[in-house]
């Protein structure tokens, strides 16, 4: 195993030596705690934001892998807000589910610029029938950091519903992701 991914999970609270929190001071009023990983001679060292972006991405696929049923909403958008959160550039992805609302896949299938990008119901639905998906969850990630739904998302989450109805495939969600913020178009009544 490489050094990070042999991270000690557990926060350990350091040494009263180590006033250090991820390269800032740690407040007074809060105890400093580091994530550790070994390095290559088997000593524990503070994780960089690096490893511990990485160890959360493998996490979060773990919980949100082929054959695990999504029955968490909140899975979902921790799922999605690793994914899409910290992209710099709109994406349009989506979760391929069966009909007891199992993970068949993620799939990311368009790539746009930073304020858009195109999306086409015809290789939407196509990728459904091709992976037998019999529900959708729809995503993408708001760059400019405000995960308020835009008319142009309202009018394309109306499109794919009806074009995915006329083969009985249903859209759960349309999750819109803005940093570690996420809004659910199912929650905001908007499907």
């Amino acid at each position: 195993m490489s050094a990070p991914e042999q991270l000690a999970l557990p926060l350990s609270t350091p040494a009263a030596d180590t006033p250090l929190l991820f390269g800032r001071a740690a407040p007074e009023s809060e105890p400093a705690q580091l994530l550790l990983v070994r390095d290559e001679s088997d000593r524990l060292r503070a994780a960089t934001a690096a490893e511990i972006i990485a160890a959360a991405r493998r996490a979060m696929t773990r919980r949100v892998r082929r054959g695990v049923p999504l029955a968490s909403p909140c899975a979902v958008r921790d799922f999605l807000a690793v994914k899409l959160g910290a992209l710099e550039y709109e994406l349009f992805a989506v979760l391929l589910l069966d009909t007891r609302h199992r993970l068949i896949d993620y799939v990311e299938l368009f790539r746009g610029t930073v304020d858009k990008a195109s999306v086409h119901p015809r290789e939407v639905v196509k990728l459904a029938l091709e992976r037998n998906a019999s529900a959708l969850v729809l995503a993408h990630p708001h760059p400019s950091g405000a995960a308020e739904p835009s008319q142009a998302d309202e009018l394309i989450t109306r499109r794919l519903k009806e074009a995915l109805e006329l083969v009985d495939i249903r859209v759960l969600d349309h999750i819109i992701v803005a940093g570690g913020e996420t809004v659910s178009f199912s929650e905001r009544g908007l499907l």
